[in-house]
């Protein structure tokens, strides 16, 4: 029997406490005042577990430059994938008649219209698109709109939004302008909860229809979700963060989300490794003004 990877148990339960962090969240609920103490205590019995692990089954050891991915088997280099199987693009446009012909950004926002395709629909203050550049090369994907991307209609505009338009404009020397930036889903999920399987089954072929539209030489997607949703995986981001991945023939880079750094400020540097990389793959040179604060 193949034994539990448990450092892919430990790295997504970091992810998921990050997740929280992101979402505002600053404990979990338990008994007493020991609400601080368990996100803590949770990661050091997830560590201790990886390290039991490891030594009752020493033949799991994985061998230089691989990495063990779920089920045991090995992943050659950090951040490699590889994706379930997904719908061809035909056939996952077809699940909307007329989609498929749309040739342009104008024309697929009113295919939208004022979509009730899933539950969310009663829930929005405004559907939110996408905005930039519809020819740009590169597009920025994201999870779903916030509390101030619902009231105005337009991705990015809150705190997070703040922070990605410096990583545009003061990190890579470009204008907001000059890229797209869009969600994986269109509305806003009560209480910036994840989007759920549904939801995002109604939005997918929306997200791959302006990706086939724009045409963007390089996607960023940005955080968990989102990753996970573009790729079809579960792999923790903090795995597959640095490292380029394949959407429907554009090459992706996987980072963080700007709202995870907002209260994790010091990982940011991480990030502008991984935008660095993305600014030689679109063959630009690095401006001179230094990174996003």
């Amino acid at each position: 029997m193949t034994p539990p990877d448990h450092r892919l148990l430990l790295d997504s339960i970091r992810d998921y406490v990050g997740q929280l962090a992101e979402e505002g969240l600053e404990g979990l609920p338990a008994p007493g005042d020991r609400r601080a103490a368990i996100v803590p205590t949770l990661l050091d019995a997830a560590a201790a577990a990886v390290t039991n692990s490891d030594a009752r089954h020493p033949c799991v050891a994985s061998p230089p430059g691989t990495v063990p991915e779920q089920g045991g088997l090995p992943r050659v280099g950090r951040g490699a994938v590889s994706p379930r199987p997904a719908m061809m693009p035909g056939e996952l446009l077809s699940r909307y008649p007329g989609l498929e012909k749309l040739a342009s950004l104008e024309e697929l926002r009113d295919f939208i219209g004022d979509c009730t395709r899933c539950k969310l629909a009663p829930l929005r203050t405004n559907l939110v698109f996408g905005v930039g550049n519809s020819e740009a090369e590169l597009m920025f994907v994201g999870e779903g709109p916030g509390a101030d991307e619902d009231a105005r209609g337009e991705p990015f505009v809150g705190r997070a939004g703040q922070l990605l338009t410096d990583i545009i404009e003061r990190g890579m020397g470009l204008r907001r302008a000059d890229v797209y930036i869009c969600n994986v889903i269109k509305c806003r999920p009560p209480d910036n909860r994840n989007p759920e399987p549904d939801e995002v089954a109604a939005c997918e072929p929306f997200l791959m229809r302006q990706i086939g539209i724009v045409r963007p030489r390089v996607i960023v997607g940005l955080g968990t979700f989102a990753v996970q949703a573009l790729l079809k995986v579960k792999t923790p981001i903090s795995r597959l963060r640095g490292a380029w991945q394949d959407v429907r023939g554009v090459k992706m880079m996987p980072t963080f989300h700007p709202a995870y750094l907002l209260r994790n400020p010091a990982d940011k540097r991480l990030v502008w490794q991984d935008i660095r990389e993305v600014m030689k793959e679109l063959g630009l040179e690095m401006p001179g003004r230094g990174r996003p604060q």
